[in-house]
């Protein structure tokens, strides 16, 4: 899995856990004073994304959302956000951080 970064930043790797322990269709919670708290997504693929835990709506909790594909439906109001840009499903409107993730052998690792 590839990572965007800057061309003047230099991101620093975390090690989060084993993929296997996030769930399919579901997310984990890296706690954070810097960044805030991040929701580490599984979707059905395999596939891992990173997004900051706040809808852009007001707030609410995207890591207790529903993952369906490539997209998680905040709980609060149903707003659809896109696990790779973090933006709001037309109509609506809005973005949340989105952060790197990759995969090595069978550990989860965020880029910050």
């Amino acid at each position: 899995m590839s990572t965007a970064t800057q061309e003047t930043t230099t991101v620093e790797w975390k090690e989060v856990c084993p993929l296997a322990e996030i769930p399919v269709l579901g997310s984990r919670v890296v706690r954070g004073t810097r960044h805030g708290d991040i929701a580490i997504f599984r979707n059905s693929e395999d596939e891992v994304f990173a997004l900051h835990d706040k809808c852009p709506h007001k707030g609410g909790p995207l890591s207790q959302g529903i993952v369906h594909g490539r997209t998680v439906t905040c709980p609060l109001h149903s707003w659809k956000i896109g696990l790779a840009d973090g933006e709001a499903t037309a109509p609506d409107v809005g973005c949340t951080k989105p952060f790197s993730v990759k995969v090595e052998g069978s550990t989860v690792w965020l880029g910050l």
